[in-house]
């Protein structure tokens, strides 16, 4: 996957050390007295055009202007950050749920909680329960507590499959409602990885999934996990984590069913899948609007099932912020409010092809529309809804614990190291990281 998709699935988090509670922010007024605020997000050109139309929208309606930042995804957090360090905090920015605990404890961001329950326009009960509640904070637990942002989205990292090359080979296609053993799903790969052209080089490959973003579905259907329920034990050195870890690195060098290392290094997989070379892929909302260019068919499956029989994987999101230090609270909200939750502005989001509405009954509308893809657009919602989780580092209070974890992951995927070796001694180093992350959790709870 590119580097800037997984920037929209997840940001990095910012070292709340380096925060700083900002003694001013973007918010003024124009020469003729109009309020005007500032909006900071990352995205590409679909996305600002998206928002640019929804703005317009809300400064008619609010005599109000509104002055957008737009990074790319890889800029965003430095150029927040920035912003942050010198004190010149956007009035209304994009936010990570990773990000919630440091930008709490120093003060950066708002409670909207007043605000968001008090609103006349915002239904809660009618916006995806994982949106809101990554973005409450009670000052121990992130998940519960007061609500610090609104859901910009929800993004359910759901699974794809080429169809045409399905039936090209004459293969069956997946059942949307029964999904792949582990079993299953290689031997279907191993069908779909043929050299077309007999030149005895390999074209077309089941899969070719990257490790960082797309071991977690087949390690919590296996019945593993990075962490325990109470965010205070890494739990990666277990049978069940290191089985799936090592059947995820299988699919190179034993099944053969990924692009090789050389392979990978010519045409990565996501230009391969691209190019309709590959079978299985995973795919986000985020995806929809470049995949409607691509000279093939596809859709959404469930994954892929282990020893546990049900399916898993994550759901990932970002967050509308607003600055603690705003001239302008109220209108500020109201921007927030505005973009997460009008129903004119959802629809201006999701014609765009960039994301799934963070309103349930407005989804379930856009689930039937056929004139549009995925057809199984159903899969997006069961993700939601259903089984989709959180990244392990959404709601601790740094991800340099997780984040060690992939650091030295690469001998085990090029097989020369087996996965139960490496569990055993990522485990204590993890830990460690742990164990720092909630002690400095504690401290800027205490300090706050």
């Amino acid at each position: 996957m590119k580097k800037s998709r997984l920037h929209a699935a997840l940001a990095g988090t910012i070292i709340a050390s380096t925060l700083l509670v900002a003694g001013c922010s973007g918010g003024a007024s124009s020469d003729d007295g109009t309020k005007q605020l500032t909006f900071m997000f990352r995205g590409g050109e679909d996305e600002k055009a998206a928002y640019e139309g929804a703005i317009k929208a809300f400064e008619a309606a609010n005599d109000v202007k509104v002055k957008i930042i737009v990074t790319t995804a890889d800029d965003y957090n430095t150029k927040l950050k920035a912003a942050i360090t010198g004190r010149q905090v956007p009035d209304v920015f994009y936010i990570a749920p990773g990000d919630v605990q440091g930008y709490v404890n120093n003060g950066v961001i708002k409670d909207i909680t007043s605000y968001v329950e008090s609103s006349e326009t915002i239904d809660l009960d009618n916006i995806w329960a994982y949106g809101v509640d990554s973005y409450r904070y009670d000052g121990t637990l992130q998940g519960q507590g007061a609500i610090y942002a609104l859901p910009k989205d929800v993004g359910p990292f759901s699974f794809g499959y080429n169809k045409t090359m399905f039936e090209a080979a004459g293969i069956p296609l997946p059942d949307p409602d029964k999904p792949y053993t582990l079993d299953e799903f290689v031997a279907v790969a191993k069908q779909l990885t043929k050299d077309n052209d007999g030149d005895g080089a390999l074209d077309q490959w089941g899969t070719g999934l990257n490790v960082q973003w797309n071991l977690q579905p087949f390690v919590w259907s296996s019945g593993g996990d990075w962490i325990n329920e109470d965010r205070t034990k890494v739990t990666v050195d277990t049978p069940e984590f290191a089985e799936a870890l090592q059947w995820f690195a299988d699919l190179q060098n034993v099944d053969g069913v990924t692009p090789s290392i050389a392979e990978g290094q010519t045409l990565d997989t996501y230009q391969r899948w691209m190019k309709g070379e590959i079978g299985f892929f995973p795919v986000g909302p985020w995806d929809v609007s470049t995949y409607e260019k691509l000279d093939f068919d596809w859709d959404l499956i469930p994954y892929p099932v282990g020893e546990t029989g049900v399916s898993a994987t994550w759901t990932g999101t970002l967050g509308i912020a607003v600055s603690n230090s705003t001239k302008y609270s109220d209108e500020a909200v109201k921007l927030a409010e505005y973009l997460s939750t009008n129903v004119e502005a959802q629809q201006t989001l999701v014609e765009a092809g960039i994301q799934i509405p963070n309103l349930k009954d407005m989804a379930q509308t856009w689930v039937n529309d056929s004139t549009t893809q995925p057809a199984n657009k159903q899969e997006f919602l069961q993700i939601v809804e259903d089984y989709g989780r959180p990244l392990p580092a959404n709601n601790t209070y740094n991800g340099e614990w997780y984040d060690e974890f992939f650091t030295n992951i690469q001998p085990v995927m090029d097989g020369k190291q087996t996965a139960a070796d490496y569990v055993k001694e990522a485990q204590p180093k993890m830990q460690a990281f742990l164990d720092s992350a909630n002690e400095q959790a504690a401290e800027a709870a205490t300090n706050k």
